[in-house]
């Protein structure tokens, strides 16, 4: 009965977070539906749907005691950052987007100023030039340049989430400020006893992550030039779809760019945590000479 008390009590003080937060995916997902015309109902059944289900799958994993898929849950503001920079994304192309529908002086201004980024990141060979290569050659003018300004300011926010990351690592000692860090609950993906060194795997992880983060935004539009050629072209007449092939287009390679920085700062951590019990034990005489 005491376990069972124990357990009641720790969902009821993480639930007003759980629904918060699910509360806050709910609004990530309908944002593009909120600020722009619905195109057909079956697109916004979709929407409620993939809305209703993140909803469940992020309040099911923040009451648990343990999580299942969410990596760094006890370790803030991993996932809070994560979030708000896919958030931001969503939100500013929604705004560019909604310009051409309900023009104001925020629209306008994110556009002059996705011009400017876009632009200034249209270079040969850069992840901006080959999204838009990426497009069919009878994608119209306007289609492309919605595209170049989208990239532009998506591929901004991505890089300095990145950069506020690396600032936390290095002014906030993350992930110590927020308490001593539970492998267990913060990588239920990771299993410790899996084989080999821990600190070799999670090092080897984190360069995985690190290599495909960086080559993610080139790999894409390259996978989608394939898929434009080979199996049916690409299309992008509807806004919304817009808006969310550019906001995954720059969110999953900073996703696994921070990830693999997150991974490497973990292994330090357990590789300094066993010096100093070396050293302890040493000198207590607990080691053979």
């Amino acid at each position: 009965m005491a376990d069972r008390a124990k357990a009641v009590m720790a969902i009821s003080s993480t639930l007003p977070g759980a629904v918060l937060r699910a509360i806050c995916v709910v609004a990530l997902v309908t944002l593009p539906s909120m600020l722009l015309p619905i195109q057909s109902k079956d697109g916004a059944q979709i929407v409620a749907l993939v809305a209703i289900f993140g909803a469940i799958f992020t309040l099911v994993e923040y009451t648990v005691a343990s999580p299942s898929f969410i990596e760094f849950r006890s370790a803030p503001p991993f996932n809070r950052l994560r979030f708000i920079a896919l958030f931001a994304t969503v939100l500013v192309l929604s705004l560019i987007m909604r310009g051409n529908e309900a023009p104001s002086t925020l629209t306008l201004v994110l556009q002059l100023l996705g011009e400017r980024i876009g632009g200034s990141l249209d270079f040969p060979f850069s992840p901006v030039r080959l999204i838009i290569l990426m497009m069919p050659q009878d994608t119209p003018d306007y289609t492309l340049y919605l595209i170049r300004i989208s990239a532009g300011l998506a591929y901004l926010v991505s890089l300095l989430s990145i950069a506020i990351f690396g600032l936390l690592l290095r002014f906030h000692h993350w992930p110590r400020r927020s308490g001593a860090f539970n492998v267990w609950v913060n990588m239920p993906m990771f299993d410790p006893t899996g084989g080999g060194d821990v600190v070799k795997r999670l090092n080897r992880d984190s360069q995985s992550n690190l290599i495909l983060g960086f080559l993610l935004p080139f790999v894409f539009p390259a996978i989608g030039k394939l898929v434009s050629i080979f199996v049916m072209p690409i299309t992008v007449n509807d806004p919304q779809t817009l808006i969310w092939m550019v906001a995954a287009w720059a969110f999953l390679p900073a996703s696994l760019l921070m990830r693999g920085i997150a991974l490497s700062r973990v292994a330090q951590l357990i590789h300094k945590q066993r010096k100093r019990e070396y050293a302890r034990a040493a000198a207590e005489g607990l080691l053979p000479v």
